[in-house]
C-alpha cells in the first residue's frame, strides 16, 4: 500500500482497511491539515459510487486548503461540495453523501471541522456530529434490535436499510434534521466548526465510525497510547478488529451494526515538534 511522505509543521500516520482505493473512506493530507472523509454506503441506487463522490471531494478540499492554508473552513467545504457535484452531474437527494472531518493546525491552535458522524478524539474529549443519530428513526432501531436477537444479516435486515435510507434521504440537509456533505453547499454552513490550543493537544486521532465503534467495543481505546503507532502499527490494528467482527461476531449480535465490516481509518497527528516514540511522517494510504 502507498506511503505518503510530507514536510514539517504535522507529523501524521494513517492507516485504512481496506486500503483507500477500494474504501468508501478517504485520507487526504496538506502540509497542515488532515483530511478524513467517509462515504455513506449506498443501500439504494445511487448515480456514482459513494467511493467516487467521496474521493472527488476529498481531493477538491486537499487542493483547496493547499491553494488557501489559512482559508475559511465552511467556505472551502461549500465551494468543494459545489465544485463535485458539478464534477459529477448529481441532484439533490438522489445522490451519494460523505461525512467531512478536517483537522488543520494554523499557528497556535487547531481548527477542527466535523460533518457527519466521524470521530475527532482529544486528550480531554471526542467530537462528532451526531445529528443524524438522534433522528432515531423506527428503521434503525427495529435492525439493530434484530441483530442483538440474532436474526443476522437476512432479507428483512436489508429492506430496513433501505427504508432506513429512504427515511434519512427525506431528512438530509433539512432543517430538523441532519447535514452532510452531498450537493447542498450550504450543508457547510452547518458543520461543527470549533478550535483547541496545540498546547492542550499533544496529539489528535481521526477515525471513521467503522473503525472507531470496534475499536471502542473491544477496548482498543487507549488513544494516548497511539501517539508513537506508525502505519504499519495502525493498519494492524484495524486488521484485529476486523478479526473480530469476522470471526467472534459475524452476525453482529453482539455489537450490532449495519454491516459485517464497515470501511475502517485512522489518522493520528503530532502538532509541530510533538514527535514521541516511533511517530512518523507517513501518512499511510493517504494521497
Amino acid at each position: 500500500m502507498p506511503t505518503l511522505t510530507f514536510g514539517d509543521p504535522m507529523r501524521v500516520s494513517a492507516a485504512q482497511l481496506p486500503g483507500i482505493d477500494n474504501s468508501d473512506d478517504k485520507v487526504f493530507t496538506t502540509e497542515d491539515a488532515v483530511i478524513m472523509l467517509d462515504g455513506a454506503s449506498a443501500f439504494v441506487p445511487v448515480p456514482v459510487a459513494a467511493s467516487t463522490y467521496a474521493d472527488r471531494l476529498g481531493r477538491h478540499l486537499r487542493d483547496a486548503l493547499n491553494a488557501a492554508p489559512d482559508g475559511d473552513l465552511r467556505t472551502i467545504l461549500a465551494d468543494t461540495i459545489e465544485r463535485t457535484t458539478r464534477d459529477l452531474g448529481l441532484a439533490p437527494g438522489k445522490s451519494p453523501s460523505s461525512a467531512v472531518t478536517i483537522v488543520r493546525e494554523l499557528g497556535d491552535q487547531f481548527e477542527l471541522l466535523v460533518l457527519g458522524d466521524n470521530l475527532i478524539v482529544l486528550p480531554d474529549e471526542v467530537l462528532t456530529d451526531d445529528r443524524m443519530d438522534r433522528l432515531d428513526l423506527v428503521p434503525r432501531r427495529t435492525y439493530r434490535a434484530r441483530l442483538a436477537a440474532g436474526t443476522g444479516y437476512d432479507d428483512e435486515h436489508k429492506a430496513l436499510l433501505r427504508e432506513l435510507q429512504s427515511q434519512q434521504a427525506e431528512r438530509r440537509n433539512q432543517p430538523g434534521g441532519y447535514w452532510i456533505a452531498e450537493t447542498d453547499p450550504t450543508a457547510a454552513d452547518h458543520a461543527i466548526v470549533t478550535t483547541r490550543p496545540t498546547e492542550s493537544a499533544p496529539w489528535v486521532v481521526l477515525a471513521t465510525d467503522g473503525a472507531y465503534n470496534t475499536m471502542d467495543y473491544l477496548g482498543l481505546n487507549d488513544w494516548p497510547g497511539l501517539r508513537g503507532a506508525d502505519p504499519n502499527e495502525l493498519r494492524t490494528m484495524l486488521h484485529q478488529c476486523e478479526t473480530w467482527e469476522a470471526h467472534a461476531d459475524p452476525d453482529a449480535q453482539e455489537l450490532p451494526r449495519a454491516k459485517r465490516h464497515d470501511d475502517k481509518s485512522v489518522a493520528v497527528l503530532l502538532p509541530e515538534g510533538r514527535t514521541s516514540g516511533n511517530a512518523s511522517r507517513r501518512a499511510g494510504d493517504a494521497n
